[in-house]
């Protein structure tokens, strides 16, 4: 019996596309470029903090595959997002501990270029989430 490499090769080629297409991926409801066609941006929506995308847990907006910062409009990100504007960033939560001292505005205080900073959680010791004021 004769083998054809090639007609192989040929078959692969043309079939296994087809069939990876079937494939799930976990991208699939991320907000993209691809998929922004998919899933429009809802621009009156409002930003829910914090928000679980890609089993991780985020206090602020992010730009994750976006030029741009962007939110999610659900507690778990579900496909639902809007574009950040200035105001929906995340607020800087007051009053918050940090090493043993309960800060209620913006400190300088642990920051080597002397920049005031604010937690967005109340126990910046535990959760360690925090933005330039």
């Amino acid at each position: 019996m004769a083998q054809c490499p090639g007609l192989l090769l040929v078959l692969l080629w043309v079939f296994l596309p087809h069939c990876m297409a079937d494939i799930p991926n976990e991208d699939d409801s991320s907000p993209t470029i691809d998929s922004a066609i998919q899933l429009p941006e809802v621009a009156d929506g409002e930003c829910v903090f914090p928000f679980w995308y890609k089993n991780k847990i985020f206090y602020d907006c992010i730009k994750f595959g976006m030029r741009h910062d962007w939110c999610s409009l659900n507690k778990t990100f579900q496909g639902y997002w809007k574009y950040c504007t200035a105001a929906d960033f995340a607020p800087c939560v007051f009053p918050f501990w940090y090493r043993r001292v309960i800060y209620w505005e913006c400190t300088d205080d642990g920051d080597d270029l002397g920049k005031k900073w604010c937690s967005l959680t109340k126990n910046y010791n535990k959760d360690q989430v925090w933005k330039y004021c």
